[in-house]
């Protein structure tokens, strides 16, 4: 059994099950995000949260040890065409070089962690229409000299 497998049944059943990410979230004790990431093969779960994960969504055992490996990260690198994560590329072309100077004058030549990483995601309502907060917060790591 493959990732690619173990995701098809995860949003096979979450959507025969008629569930939400938050709720598979609140289900398992992680973030929405976290367990989105995690279910499409991103992150690696610990046991308890692939065995949780699995007994919820009634996955066969195989896919517990498959949801607990450690991922290969790979994505494709050409600029996506789905709307709404073209915009968020759109985001950091514009604004990236405005984030990582701001960063590096708050504190120093380094970089915002995407090991040691969160992030929440929530609608805030507005007279002109709902938007959305996007918030995330990693550790800084700075570059070493030598």
């Amino acid at each position: 059994m493959t990732r690619e497998d173990v995701t098809a049944l995860i949003l096979t059943a979450k959507k025969k099950l008629g569930l939400e990410w938050r709720g598979i979230a609140d289900a398992i004790g992680m973030s929405p995000v976290w367990t989105h990431s995690a279910a499409v093969g991103m992150n690696a779960m610990p046991e308890d949260k692939a065995l949780a994960l699995a007994n919820l969504l009634g996955l066969p055992e195989q896919a517990v040890g498959v949801l607990t490996e450690s991922p290969t990260k790979i994505w494709q690198q050409s600029v996506p065409t789905d709307p709404c994560i073209y915009r968020l590329y759109e985001i950091v072309g514009v604004y990236g070089p405005t984030i990582k100077a701001l960063i590096h004058e708050e504190f120093g030549d380094g970089i915002m962690s995407a090991i040691d990483f969160d992030m929440q995601i929530s609608r805030v309502p507005s007279e002109k229409g709902d938007r959305v907060r996007l918030e995330m917060s990693g550790k800084y790591l700075g570059f070493n000299a030598w």
